[in-house]
């Protein structure tokens, strides 16, 4: 007889949506709070509650920060074990909570650590996955076969073959319906500071065999570039040319206090490294102003900037396809234009 505890979890349309609450260093990773607006937004549609999973060691104390951005319960495992993330206990534990309380939707951000776990969780609860989403949405799907009518059903939206279409992924059946999402695309919401909720605590009832793996020493690089917080952002691509001529956007991007990026082409050039990569593979960002030098504009760079407040466009050809994302355009050799706007930029302040 086949384990039952291992069956999918066939439709729970009172079950609520999840998400998993990340945290490091007794710290929530940004797209927690990312995760928590839409996870809100969906759980409103649906009329359920959102849940979240908290695992770690001493960390009930964060379950009050979620609560703002729209949780309602928050599940904590606390376990000196859990202190440090380890693929198999975090999955284990994961996989007993969702067997034991039927969530209908769970999602998680896809970080390293979110891309790590939850295949493992989606292989033991015979769930399906959708990763790399960049939205989410509830709505009524047709069968194409048996003509039935899913209600109230999670369209998994992300890009796909490249980036060159937008594939929306629905699952009928083995819920719970999970994805991973990718960082920086969902918008963040206004946290209510009146908002309150519950913890559901649980015991971390998991042999010691689920250690296998141990922690013997950890080595934390902090990033020393933050694109996803920059304000202003000039980036570079294919059209920069060359590495030392990427000098001058860093010249522009220091002239106007604000941080480089590039795009996909640039990086495979070797004109600069991947953390400063936008788009579809890289960061998706949302500055108030994006200057893209030498960029053409393809849909995988612009699925990851074309959210900004601002878009500046500097290319030679002035068919380009930036220009359809940009708010301003200059057709010209960023060579000759970007010294002129550092130029003008310098004049201003000597104001």
């Amino acid at each position: 007889m086949a384990d039952q505890t291992n069956q999918p979890q066939r439709k729970n349309l009172e079950g609520e949506v999840w998400i998993f609450a990340e945290q490091e260093e007794g710290a929530l990773h940004d797209v927690v709070f990312e995760l928590c607006g839409r996870a809100r937004a969906l759980a409103d549609r649906l009329g359920v509650k959102v849940g979240a999973v908290l695992l770690g060691d001493d960390v009930e104390k964060l379950a009050a920060k979620l609560y703002p951005y729209g949780v309602d319960k928050v599940y904590v495992v606390e376990d000196k074990r859990l202190r440090y993330f380890t693929s198999a206990p975090y999955a284990q534990m994961v996989t007993g909570l969702i067997q034991k309380y039927a969530p209908q939707i769970v999602l998680y951000g896809a970080t390293p650590l979110g891309r790590d776990v939850a295949p493992r969780i989606a292989s033991a609860t015979l769930s399906g996955l959708t990763a790399d989403c960049t939205d989410l949405k509830i709505d009524d799907v047709p069968d194409a076969k048996t003509k039935e009518v899913h209600k109230n059903l999670l369209l998994q939206i992300r890009p796909a073959f490249g980036g060159n279409i937008i594939a929306t992924i629905v699952n009928p059946e083995g819920w719970p319906q999970m994805a991973t999402v990718r960082e920086g695309v969902l918008p963040l919401v206004e946290p209510d500071p009146a908002r309150a909720g519950e913890v559901v605590r649980e015991k971390a009832a998991l042999a010691d065999t689920a250690f296998a793996v141990e922690v013997i020493k950890r080595e934390i690089q902090k990033k020393t570039l933050n694109l996803k917080g920059a304000r202003i952002i000039v980036a570079g691509g294919a059209g920069v040319g060359s590495k030392e001529n990427f000098q001058l956007i860093y010249k522009l991007a220091e002239a106007l206090g604000g941080a480089v990026g590039a795009s996909r082409a640039a990086v495979d050039g070797g004109f600069i490294g991947h953390e400063h990569q936008i788009g579809q593979t890289g960061t998706t960002v949302r500055p108030a102003l994006y200057i893209a030098c030498g960029i053409s504009g393809a849909v995988q760079h612009r699925a990851g900037m074309e959210d900004s407040a601002k878009i500046i466009a500097i290319n030679t050809d002035p068919d380009a396809p930036i220009f359809s994302v940009a708010h301003y355009g200059i057709v010209g050799d960023l060579n000759e234009v970007i010294p002129m706007i550092i130029k003008a930029v310098a004049a201003r302040g000597a104001e």
